[in-house]
């Protein structure tokens, strides 16, 4: 399974790249075209197929572990009870929600996002469990586990951690069926009916969490999927509802790109151009440090991928770089790891992306940094 999420995983990172170049091509194509241009039909067509094939890199990465993530303490029981509704619309009336949520449940160190996603793609397979309809259960529960303590087969790591556990009243899986369910690409569905990812992507996910997951089933008794998520030491803060920024600022800065793939580096490079900014290019990490070492202060950020081939990869770049400018802002790039998202202090936009969003990363370091570096 190691080396197959290995593979994988690589294999999204190439993938990522070519569709950062299809997505920011039919996004220009859309721009240029008016609303009644009979090519313009044919250009959102070719968008919204390349962001169906992110959507399936991601889930690809979430097996491979090897998604960005950005864990933070989260309220689980306010998470659940959120989708409560979204549920209920996606799964149908034939299926009844039962919500059991303990008292005084722990915060989880988890990615929101990502959970909700997890925890709604459990939820329409326990509704295909149940042609006929059912009943579907989430629970949550504080577990602590100690050094001799296991999940059936599984070594557990003593702590403490938040279980979540999605139930339904399905046809079950027979033994051969459950011993093959996170393996990817592996479905009892009919052709078109599923990726076989859904359960693997979630084993994924929860694994990069270091966290535990636990599949019991039985042949016309049901399904029961337990979470068990890593404990949050600190208390998760207030929901507050974020307003979506859709505009694409501009600038005139100076950046330093970094990026080994030749057809993404110019397609790149013409859209930050396209922004108003100077980019003063590089293929790899020894070059950009060559161009760091020419003239003092003349980048005003470096935007760099984090996977790159040649004896340097983005992180030591960054810390070869801080070493030669302290001020300089750095911005990683990656259709692959999550090293630059462990990191505190960080920043990292994900491949593939949108024009807008890359603009707004852009501009979000840039500005945080303009304090820091007048102060200097």
């Amino acid at each position: 399974m190691e080396a197959v999420g290995q593979l994988t995983g690589g294999m999204a990172h190439d993938f990522n790249n070519l569709l950062t170049i299809v997505i920011g091509n039919a996004e220009a194509l859309m721009e240029s075209l008016p609303g009644d241009h009979e090519l313009r039909s044919l250009a959102e067509t070719a968008m919204e197929a390349a962001e169906r094939g992110a959507e399936l890199t991601s889930r690809l990465l979430a097996f491979a572990r090897r998604q960005p993530l950005d864990p933070q303490p989260v309220d689980v029981n306010d998470l659940v009870s959120n989708m409560h509704d979204m549920l209920r619309r996606t799964l149908g009336q034939q299926v009844d929600i039962q919500m059991n949520r303990a008292s005084g449940l722990w915060d989880a160190l988890i990615d929101a996002p990502q959970l909700e996603s997890a925890l709604l793609n459990l939820s329409i397979n326990a509704r295909d469990a149940m042609p006929e309809g059912g009943t579907l259960t989430i629970e949550t529960e504080n577990v602590s586990f100690g050094p001799n303590d296991g999940i059936g087969s599984i070594d557990v790591k003593p702590g403490k951690y938040v279980m979540i556990a999605i139930t339904d009243t399905g046809t079950g899986m027979r033994p051969e069926v459950l011993a093959r369910v996170f393996e990817p690409f592996f479905t009892t569905k009919d052709v078109g009916k599923g990726s076989g990812l859904g359960l693997s992507m979630v084993f994924g996910f929860v694994t990069q969490s270091k966290g535990h997951i636990d599949i019991q089933s039985e042949v016309g008794t049901g399904t029961c999927i337990k979470l068990y998520l890593p404990k949050a030491d600190t208390i998760a803060k207030s929901p507050t509802q974020k307003i979506v920024d859709l505009s694409i600022p501009r600038g005139c800065e100076t950046i330093l790109y970094v990026e080994d793939d030749e057809q993404v580096r110019k397609h790149v490079t013409a859209q930050l151009k396209s922004l108003g900014y100077k980019v003063i290019n590089a293929s790899n990490g020894f070059e950009a440090i060559g161009l760091l070492e020419q003239v003092e202060d003349y980048f005003d950020l470096l935007f760099t991928d984090i996977m790159m081939p040649g004896g340097m990869n983005g992180r030591q770049l960054a810390d070869q770089a801080k070493m030669l400018r302290p001020s300089l802002p750095i911005l990683f790039v990656s259709g692959f790891s999550a090293d630059a998202s462990a990191q505190r202090g960080t920043h990292l936009l994900s491949k593939p992306f949108r024009l807008g969003d890359m603009a707004r990363k852009i501009r979000q370091v840039l500005d945080l940094a303009a304090p820091a570096k007048r102060a200097v």
